[in-house]
Order: structure tokens, then sequence, then C-alpha cells
């Protein structure tokens, strides 16, 4: 609250004595200084005025007069701290002063020095219990301090006596709203707007009230009467854009957030709000250069350097990406999400070893920590190091026994070490689990080819084909099996099918040609041994050899 808008009244001037009382000498010289001071005023000379008061008191006056006028005058001059202290010592001299308590207070307030003032003020209520403005000024030095509970009793007694005050209703407001108490504040800013529908300052105090509640319908509502009442209010955009970011707006999110950082580009959450809605909203170049402005007004962020990383590498732009999340790294080592994606830019980058290093430090109860594990598991089977992905994928389902990419893997991984029979019982366990076992039934197809176990092989790939596959090696190896079955018919038609969808497998039309070679399509046999050597000379080697089974 504006310390400024609880002074209901200007402060009190001194009455100057027009003539000294029984003729005294002293009288004589307090009635000359305030008259000079007071000409001086009048004139306009206020530092004068305040030179003529100083020298009459150096010269041993002490009159609560000349320090309240004193008091008065350094007011005026904006000279706060020393018009407090003449103030204070016009009421040391006369403690029942009727106004120098309430000025002293009134100075204090200027200074923001809350205690003193509150203090002060209860002085001039203990003179005059019925001065209103005091009660008034108090509750805003007690809800500057935070007691807003004592800050109720104030506002409370001033609306005793007056009920429709608009300052000590909006003081009361904001004491129940520093108390929680936000459905009896929200019910006195709407009572203030019911007399001043333009208040800006109930306004938007509902702004926050309905940001808190997270009512973002009140929000929107409130914040556009504050946006046509001060169209360049930050309250009001920021409210806006909440509103639109509740929503899923982030085209609006976005223009509110941009006029926000055009007008205080000074404010780190300006620009990294900005950031978000055009990240949100699919802006990667916007987004980009906003979290990278959100950097420079805070580089201590290491929020920012991230979401400044992740969009710089959606954008493709890796170099880059990875040295936002070095500097996020280095700013806070346990930020979530950090080694995560510093991981997979390096892995992006070719880097497997930084990556899989960075997997590793991915702490166990990150959101990322499972996908991290199975990103290790991958890469050493990429390297190869089939007994470090083993022990990887087996970690991974020690955490998600159902996860059905890791016991796949896993069954890669054994299969490429040489154990067949860990392999098979992974696929069998994930065509048992009710899953999409595809890729599972093409593993076990695969070693049943191994073994020359082509009856178990085409069994495998007839579920495939019912359930609906229809790739292009799956109906070669079909079609291959069949054809080494005897089956040349059947044989030539899934080879066909195959073509339809790859035209240029150069394997499959070299075996389609033996197909049709036994069947006696001798002309047609040979323009598909034509085109298998066009697509694939190699196969040129093969020429007179049946094709090996397609991975």
């Amino acid at each position: 609250m504006d310390y400024r808008k609880m002074e209901s009244s200007n402060i009190a001037t001194a009455a100057i004595p027009r003539n000294a009382e029984n003729g005294s000498d002293k009288n004589a010289r307090l009635s000359r200084a305030l008259s000079k001071a007071a000409s001086l005023h009048l004139d306009g000379k206020l530092d004068d005025a305040a030179k003529e008061l100083v020298r009459a008191l150096d010269g041993g006056e002490r009159h609560p007069a000349l320090f309240f006028a004193l008091g008065q005058v350094q007011y005026e001059l904006q000279q706060y701290g020393p018009a407090a202290q003449s103030y204070a010592q016009a009421a040391v001299l006369d403690p029942l002063h009727p106004t120098a308590h309430f000025n002293a207070g009134v100075c204090q307030g200027r200074l923001e020095r809350w205690e003193d003032a509150a203090a002060s003020f209860r002085k001039a209520i203990s003179n005059d219990p019925v001065r209103s403005e005091a009660h008034l000024a108090l509750g805003a030095c007690l809800v500057q301090s935070g007691m807003h509970n004592e800050a109720l009793e104030a506002y409370d007694r001033f609306l005793a006596r007056h009920p429709d005050n608009t300052e000590a209703l909006f003081g009361k407001a904001v004491a129940l709203q520093k108390r929680d108490r936000n459905t009896e504040a929200a019910e006195l800013y709407r009572r203030i707007l019911s007399r001043n529908p333009r208040s800006e300052d109930a306004l938007s105090n509902l702004v926050s009230l309905s940001l808190a509640n997270q009512d973002y319908e009140m929000v929107r509502r409130y914040a556009q009467q504050l946006a046509e009442v001060q169209p360049k209010s930050q309250i009001a955009l920021e409210g806006l854009a909440g509103a639109a970011f509740a929503a899923g707006d982030h085209l609006a999110a976005a223009d509110y957030s941009r006029k926000l950082a055009e007008l205080a580009p000074q404010v780190f959450e300006n620009w990294f709000n900005l950031g978000v809605a055009c990240h949100k909203a699919g802006d990667l170049g916007n987004a980009a250069e906003a979290y990278a402005r959100a950097t420079r007004v805070r580089p201590e962020s290491p929020q920012a350097h991230l979401n400044l990383g992740v969009a710089l590498q959606e954008q493709g732009d890796l170099k880059a990406a990875r040295a936002a999340y070095e500097r996020a790294q280095l700013i806070d080592p346990d930020l979530p999400g950090v080694h995560w994606n510093l991981g997979l830019v390096h892995e992006q980058l070719g880097d497997l070893d930084a990556a899989e290093k960075l997997y590793a430090q991915v702490p166990p109860d990150s959101p990322d920590s499972d996908d991290a594990a199975f990103r290790i598991g991958h890469l050493r089977l990429q390297r190869p190091d089939y007994p470090g992905s083993i022990q990887a994928f087996e970690s991974c389902l020690e955490k998600r026994p159902n996860w059905a990419e890791a016991r796949l893997n896993l069954g890669i991984a054994h299969w490429r070490a040489g154990n067949k029979e860990g392999a098979r019982t992974c696929f069998q366990e994930l065509t048992a689990s009710g899953s999409d076992s595809r890729e599972a039934l093409r593993g076990l197809a695969a070693l049943a080819l191994e073994n020359q176990d082509y009856d178990k092989a085409f069994e495998i790939y007839r579920q495939l084909l019912d359930s609906g596959e229809r790739s292009p090696e799956l109906l070669y190896n079909a079609g291959l099996i069949c054809q080494r079955r005897g089956e040349a018919e059947d044989a030539a038609v899934l080879y066909r099918e195959a073509l339809r969808t790859d035209p240029q497998f150069g394997e499959a039309l070299l075996n389609l040609g033996h197909a049709l070679m036994s069947l006696g399509n001798e002309f047609e046999a040979r323009s598909c041994w034509r085109k298998a050597v066009i697509a694939k000379p190699e196969l040129a080697q093969r020429y007179f050899e049946p094709a090996a089974p397609a991975a």
C-alpha cells in the first residue's frame, strides 16, 4: 500500500503570535523570529525561512512553535528526516501538542520508518482519541509493518465513524488479504468498485486475489477492466497473460508477455514467460531469443539457460544448446533435467561416451532417471558392450517390470551376446504379456530362421501377417520360407506384395525371379532378375543363389 495515500490532511501550520505577552523580551524574540519566517514563507523563500528559524533556535530559543514551524518548512522542502526531528522536538517540549506527533508520523512514513511512524500516530491518538485521520494513518503503518491484526483494529475504529471512506475500506481489504482472508477482502474491493468502477488499486488487487485462487475467469475479467482503465498496467497484462496460459492460448500469452517485456525490459520474469509462451506456441526462434534476453537480465538463472538449451536443441543448433546446458549445469549441478538434456545433445553430436556419463549422473529420483537408464542400455548396445547393455536393461526392468521396450532390447542384447535362449525367453515373455509384441514376434521368427526351423518361423510370420503387419521385410521373409518349403506360388504372391510397398527391393526381385522360373514363367523371371541387378548390382554375384532372409 502506498503510504502517501493514507494522508488525509495537510501538515498543520503553527500559530504565529501577533504580540509579545506582558512585554517579555523572550516572547518578543519568538514573535519576531516566527513573523520573519512567516513572511519569507509567504514569499516562497522556504530555505531562507528555515534559516531564520534555525538562527532563532541556535540563539537559545526553545519554544515548540519554533520547532513546529521549522518542521513545516522542512516538510515542504521534502527534507523528511529533519522535519520528523523538528516535529518530535516540538512534541518533547509540548507532549500534548495537538499536531506535532501526527506530523512526525507522516514524515517518518515518508521515510518508510513504519514502526516509528506507528508510535507517533499512537501518541497522537493518545492526545486526541477521536482524531480519525490518526487511526487511518496508523492502520497503513501497521499494514506496512506486517501487523495486520492490529491494522484491522485501527481501520475498524476509523470506519466506525466513516463507514464509507474508500481509503479505509481499501486499507482494511489489504490487511484482510495479507491475513489470507481473501473472500472478505474481495468483498471490500468490489464494494469500492461499486462506487468507483475505475479504481486501479481495487482492480489490481482483485487480479492478484483471483490469480492466487487460480480463478482464471475472474482474473481475465478484472484484468480486462483494469486494462481499459490503464492500458499499460503491468498487473493487468500479467493477469491477462496468466489467464491465457491457463486456457492454453499460448499465442495470446505470448502477445501479453511481449507487451510486458517492452514495458519493463529489466524484469526477468517478463522475458522468461515470453520464452515459455513462444515455446509452447511452437515459435522456437522467438522462444530462444526471449530466453537469451532472460539470461542477460539474470545470468545466474539455471532454468533460463536450461530452457534456452531446449529451444536451441529443438531448432537443431546443437552446439549452442550444449553451451546453454553446460552453463545451467555449472550454476546448479542438481538442476532437474540438465544432465538428461545435455546427454541427449552429446548423443546427437555423436559423443556417445560423454552422453553415457551424463545419463549416469541423472539422480535416481529424477523423472528422467528411467529414460536415462534406457539410453545407457541403448548406447552400450551400439558400442557394442552387450554385458553392459544387459545390465542396464535389467536395471530398467527392476524399476518397471512391465516396460516392454526395455524387455525387447534386453532380448536383442542377449541375442547379440550369443545367448539365444535368453533372447527367446525375453521375446516369449513379451508375447505372453498381452502388449503389442510384433517386435518380439519378429525376434522369435529370426531366431527360428537362424535355427533353420522354417515351420516355426512361418507360423510366426503368419501371426504377424494376420495382425495386419505388412512391412516389405516381413513379406519377403515369409515368401522366402514358402519358397524353401516348395510353395512357389505362395512365395511369388508374398514377393509381389513386398514389391508393391518397395519396388526397388532387390532381394525380393531376385527371389521372385527364382519362384517364377520354377513355375515356368521364364520371361517374367528374367525381367525380375534384370531389375534386381539394376536396383542392387551386388546381387549379380548371387545370381544363381537363393537370397538370405532379410534382417
